[in-house]
């Protein structure tokens, strides 16, 4: 931990008791980014954030922000502050998990964030299940990117994240969330069935002049076809971007692309497409992720036990 050197002008009124509202407010600026990011994400309005962040500077006695651009970066006092913040969320986080633990019933919210072909293949058994065993458990789920959810579970925006991880290509790790792998399923290249095919294709080498349908650019999943394509000696032909894996199925099977489909995206279906193995069999992970500090909360617990069971079922 950093230490400060101090002399009298700089440290007078640091005695003063901290107001903790403001504190987790200076932590939510060092998350995201922006007063007006906090304004939004805690519904105040960019003035009221400004005007407490301020009041905690004169609590303090030393300056916390300084303008960087147009930005507000913190000073190294700011980060000890917000560092002391999340310890302060972490206790709050473990004591709601006791509190919960002590009772009779498992009940409370778990909010999730998913991505697409997990919450197609996993989520709708797991929510049933959940609310067969746990009718007092409220689930809500939001879609989001794996990286963007990571983040904003590690932030306390979502108490778990079900995330993808490609071969070759690690997904962020943040401080104090516990990984758990989930499930992996093979990736495989989609071809259009014979019938409906522009010409024959058997292999990946045979799709360099096909046109492609892969998600936007930045996506861990387009990078990872990118290079697969290149180590097979072609630049892909991609002509139509889209996140939605559904549309991707739905170009394959039409005739218009080829595509890098994973397995789980065939969960209670039958593929209306050829599907062939690819150099090195290829997997991908599904993992989850939740804050170490909320691991207690038996609502929590009990949504990521059914889950696994669900991914344990789809594997059969």
């Amino acid at each position: 931990m950093a230490t400060l050197e101090r002399c009298p002008d700089e440290v007078k009124g640091v005695g003063a008791v901290l107001e903790v509202r403001r504190l987790l407010l200076l932590r939510e600026l060092a998350v995201r980014g922006t007063v007006a990011a906090v304004a939004d994400a805690l519904n105040y309005t960019p003035s009221a954030v400004s005007q407490q962040l301020s009041q905690l500077e004169k609590e303090v006695g030393l300056p916390l922000l300084r303008k960087s651009g147009r930005r507000l970066q913190l000073t190294p006092q700011a980060e000890l502050l917000v560092a002391s913040a999340a310890e302060v969320l972490d206790t709050l986080e473990r004591a709601e998990a006791a509190l919960q633990d002590s009772l009779t019933q498992v009940s409370g919210r778990v909010r999730v964030a998913v991505f697409q072909s997990a919450a197609l293949a996993l989520m709708p058994g797991t929510l049933r299940t959940m609310a067969a065993r746990y009718p007092a458990v409220r689930v809500e789920m939001v879609q989001r990117e794996p990286e963007e959810a990571l983040r904003e579970t590690w932030a306390r925006d979502f108490d778990m994240v079900i995330a993808e991880q490609y071969p070759a290509h690690a997904a962020p790790h943040h401080p104090g969330l516990d990984r758990r792998d989930l499930t992996s399923d093979a990736i495989r290249l989609a071809l259009p069935a014979e019938e409906v095919a522009a010409r024959p294709m058997a292999s990946l080498a045979d799709a360099r002049d096909a046109a492609w349908v892969m998600e936007p650019r930045g996506a861990a999943s387009r990078h990872w076809a990118e290079q697969l394509c290149r180590s097979a000696g072609f630049e892909p032909d991609v002509r139509y971007e889209t996140a939605d894996l559904q549309a991707h199925i739905r170009l394959v099977e039409s005739g218009n692309a080829v595509a890098l489909i994973p397995d789980l995206v065939w969960a209670g279906r039958t593929p209306g497409c050829r599907l062939l193995e690819l150099p090195g069999a290829p997997r991908r992970t599904v993992f989850t992720a939740q804050r170490l500090a909320s691991a207690a909360s038996p609502a929590a617990r009990a949504f990521r036990q059914i889950l696994e069971e669900e991914a344990a079922d789809a594997q059969r």
